[in-house]
């Protein structure tokens, strides 16, 4: 394996505890893999070069553990994190899995549920500021409704505000150092799952009473899953300096939530992600919010999680390639997309330019030769 091709901590890759740790369960089929202690999680990722690990507030301490047990776990995840050098970038909290949150979670219609939440997820961000972790997200999977006729959405949308809120209120007061992540999805397991896309979510931050506090986590396979184009919602997020995190992973357009290893499906579209992310020199984690296929054993985990990394520092290879390459480069100019950071106006240029349609119109932009070529590039061809 070339040098170059070696993950390592400062290309910054993270996994959560519940994505090595993903025991094969399906809707129709048991779990096909033993657990795994948190602590072996944390040092055999160190051992790929892995950054970091990320976790649930119940997948690092079990729902209803007592406080002396609650702290034996920290002590030894603690001291596998110390003996190791990974980080905690990212936690979040299950607000999903219990029968309490059938209804609704931050939406929920009963008060004393939303209660119930909203503190779960204050508990959340004081066990990942224990670990300095600097953002918090949030995945409303239960936000949503199948009986339209039980939930006035609008009603539901003030509820999430204050939720978010209030959560961002806590932060405040205690000091720390931690921002809010919004994870868009449109469905599963909700019919609909509320704030479905990036767009809704970015709406919803302009309504906020601390907006600079909140952005987003967006899902490679969430707006892929609705036949979105997930390049261009991270641009757009981007473009909203909003990209506070984000989730890799590989999705067939119309399926579940498959949640594939990163690159395993639509290898062009992971690639224009990768080249995205690297041209902007954006400096986030790389999480990969995937796991291992249902028939893998725990070698196939690991097995897994190194490809994950290893796909995106091949697609990082491909796009400074492109970068270099002289026939594609020549391509682009001829697509003229060097021009678009020309801006349009003055009002004046625009109002007395003079124009020639007929000529506008017949030109072409070598789009198909361009296509080509950067399809021979992935191809390994060029």
């Amino acid at each position: 394996m070339s040098d170059h091709l070696i993950p390592r901590p400062e290309h910054k890759f993270t996994f959560g505890l519940w994505t090595v740790g993903n025991q094969g369960r399906d809707p129709f089929g048991h779990e096909v893999r033993a657990p795994l202690d948190p602590s072996e999680s944390v040092r055999r990722l160190a051992t790929l070069g892995a950054y970091g690990v990320n976790f649930h507030d119940d997948d690092l301490i079990p729902y209803g553990s007592s406080p002396a047990d609650r702290a034996t776990i920290i002590r030894r995840f603690r001291i596998a994190l110390d003996e190791t050098g990974m980080k905690v970038p990212m936690t979040t909290t299950n607000l999903f899995s219990r029968p309490v949150f059938k209804e609704g979670a931050f939406t929920a219609n009963d008060p004393n549920v939303r209660r119930f939440a909203v503190r779960k997820a204050f508990e959340s961000i004081d066990l990942g500021a224990e670990f300095a972790a600097q953002i918090f997200v949030m995945w409303g999977g239960r936000e949503g409704v199948e009986a339209d006729a039980a939930k006035d959405v609008r009603l539901a949308l003030d509820r999430y505000r204050e939720a978010v809120d209030l959560c961002c209120e806590h932060i405040r007061d205690r000091g720390y150092d931690v921002r809010i992540a919004l994870e868009p999805k449109p469905n599963e397991p909700r019919g609909d799952i509320l704030l479905p896309t990036v767009g809704h979510a970015l709406a919803f931050i302009n309504e906020l009473e601390w907006p600079a506090m909140v952005g987003l986590n967006p899902e490679f396979a969430h707006e892929t899953m609705s036949g979105l184009n997930f390049t261009h919602a991270v641009a757009q997020t981007l473009w909203h300096n909003k990209l506070f995190h984000i989730d890799l992973n590989a999705q067939r357009i119309g399926k579940f939530d498959q949640d594939f290893r990163f690159g395993s499906e639509g290898i062009r579209d992971a690639f224009y992600l990768v080249r995205l992310l690297e041209d902007s020199g954006w400096d986030g984690m790389r999480h990969f919010d995937a796991h291992a296929y249902r028939t893998e054993d725990a070698d196939g985990v690991w097995d897994f999680a190194l490809g994950c990394m290893r796909t995106y520092l091949i697609l990082k290879d491909k796009a400074e390639r492109m970068r270099v390459d002289s026939e594609i480069q020549d391509a682009l100019r001829a697509a003229m997309a060097d021009q678009l950071a020309t801006p349009t106006g003055p009002l004046d240029a625009v109002r007395t330019a003079v124009l020639d349609e007929s000529a506008l119109a017949a030109q072409g932009y070598g789009h198909e030769r361009l296509d080509q070529l950067v399809t021979e590039l992935l191809l390994g061809v060029r």
